[in-house]
């Protein structure tokens, strides 16, 4: 099966690009936009439009196979590809891809998006984020042309099990980290809330006070809630790096205010996503590693997670064979092509570290689908719900998309039962 057609079309993400180290530096908030000064190159203001390109390719059947381009919230921030928008890379798609996708047989997906993935460009691979949606078309037109789910291929092609079991839902709550946490509770989500802590005045407090209020809220507000006291989710809070800097990146510092928020948090495991910024991935490997030897020194029960400069695929077997975190978050759109989101989890498992499957609030509804069937073969330990900024709206996309697909596999394998 061949692609015989391929278009681009302009359009939107479901959040928007903000300019992380202007947010960090206490850029003021007015209404929902940010006033003050860009710090990142690429900015034109602190936060602007999200923006996304879809892939279409026509397969000789007549399906159109798609896939959506998306870059990070915080493009540009912690070793990551720069702003990326539709204006500047769509006639670049057009000239330099679209020869290379028609005619191109599309029955190996690992193979296409290996060679895509490495192709160069002025000496440069392709932006992460035009990997990123050319493989999930890609993906898409292999499980089209076959009559696969794309989960179904993946699990094919890496020699994986079919498993009819749901994964561990990851709610973000975005700013709204009181009202958001309430729906979680009510929809059962196996993570929560994320929080957003990107800002030391606001949101952590110039001494964690305002941090250590909030947990200790979280707690209360689950055990208040929850209907069944089996429903005991885990509290995954991500922090932006914020408390290196009330901490000048003090190992020890930092894990007696991490231990603190852990007793807190308890009977609730808790996951502290960033807590420093190094500002290079060799610091960064080296600071994680100390903070984790700290807690461990006192005994404390919190799991740190892996995010800013561990990017890439290459990023995320250094800092898993450093064992400096206990979690790794996969941020889908930084790998560029999805197989090697595939080969991340697939590497975490391997090596008994925790794997949890990303991305941002800034992705598409096609793009946050595509991950979910990743997701379904891979097994990953948690799953981001997403896209958006809020919850509901990603939640109903990736948990509707799963029990779709479980309700799909489970027709099939009764299927093969009744012919056997």
């Amino acid at each position: 099966m061949k692609i015989i057609d391929v278009q681009f079309s302009a359009g939107l993400s479901s959040f928007y690009f903000d300019d992380q180290a202007a947010i960090k530096a206490g850029a003021r908030q007015n209404g929902f936009i940010y006033v003050g000064n860009t710090s990142t190159p690429g900015f034109d203001t602190i936060r602007q439009s999200g923006e996304a390109v879809s892939v279409l390719l026509l397969l000789e059947n007549g399906l159109w196979a798609e896939g959506d381009c998306a870059a990070v919230q915080y493009s540009g921030a912690g070793g990551r590809d720069p702003l990326f928008n539709a204006a500047q890379y769509i006639p670049f798609m057009k000239e330099v891809l679209q020869p290379l996708l028609v005619g191109r047989d599309v029955r190996d997906f690992a193979g296409n998006a290996r060679f895509f993935d490495g192709l160069a460009h002025q000496g440069r691979q392709l932006h992460t984020a035009i990997r990123y949606g050319l493989s999930q078309a890609l993906l898409d037109a292999t499980a089209k042309s076959s009559g696969r789910l794309k989960m179904e291929v993946i699990c094919d092609e890496y020699d994986l099990p079919v498993e009819l079991k749901p994964l561990s839902l990851f709610g973000q709550s975005g700013d709204d980290r009181y009202n958001a946490v309430d729906k979680m509770i009510m929809k059962r989500v196996d993570a929560l809330p994320h929080g957003l802590i990107n800002n030391v005045e606001g949101k952590l407090g110039r001494s964690g006070g305002k941090l250590k209020e909030y947990v200790t809220w979280l707690t209360l507000r689950i055990a208040q809630l929850r209907s069944d006291p089996g429903y005991v989710p885990a509290l995954h809070i991500d922090v932006y790096g914020t408390i290196g800097i009330i901490f000048a990146n003090d190992p020890k510092k930092i894990a007696a205010y991490l231990a603190d928020l852990g007793q807190r948090a308890s009977p609730f495991q808790l996951y502290i996503e960033g807590p420093v910024d190094a500002g290079n991935r060799t610091d960064q490997i080296a600071l994680l590693r100390q903070i984790r030897d700290e807690l461990r020194s006192r005994s404390s029960t919190v799991k740190i997670v892996a995010d800013e400069w561990c990017n890439t695929y290459a990023d995320i077997v250094d800092f898993v064979d450093a064992d400096c975190c206990d979690m790794v978050q996969i941020k889908t759109p930084d790998l560029g092509s999805i197989h090697n989101t595939v080969e991340a989890v697939l590497y975490c498992r391997s090596r008994g570290t925790e794997a949890y499957q990303g991305g941002t609030c800034n992705e598409t509804d096609v793009s946050a689908r595509t991950c979910l069937h990743v997701a379904q073969a891979v097994r990953p330990d948690r799953v981001l719900v997403k896209p958006g900024m809020g919850f509901d709206e990603g939640m109903t996309i990736v948990a509707n998309e799963m029990y779709r697909n479980l309700a799909i596999l489970q027709a099939k394998h009764a299927a093969m039962r009744l012919e056997i």
